[in-house]
């Protein structure tokens, strides 16, 4: 066997595990972070003239994504 870990197959890839029968615990989890931008970065990005879109809008559905 290749790892120890229960998520981690003979082959070293990423697997999924049946957690079914585990009990439910109560977690919490923080998670914070820092960028630092160029002024004139952040004005193209507060007046959403960033080529690729809205940065800002696209930040926060990924992090609601990630949680």
């Amino acid at each position: 066997m290749l790892s120890e870990l229960t998520h981690i197959n003979n082959d070293g890839e990423a697997s999924m595990v049946d957690v079914g029968d585990k009990d439910v615990v109560p977690r919490v989890a923080t998670a914070s972070g820092f960028i630092r931008l160029k002024g004139s970065t952040l004005d193209l990005i507060y007046a959403q003239k960033i080529k690729k879109g809205d940065v800002l809008t696209v930040a926060k559905i990924a992090g609601i994504s990630a949680a």
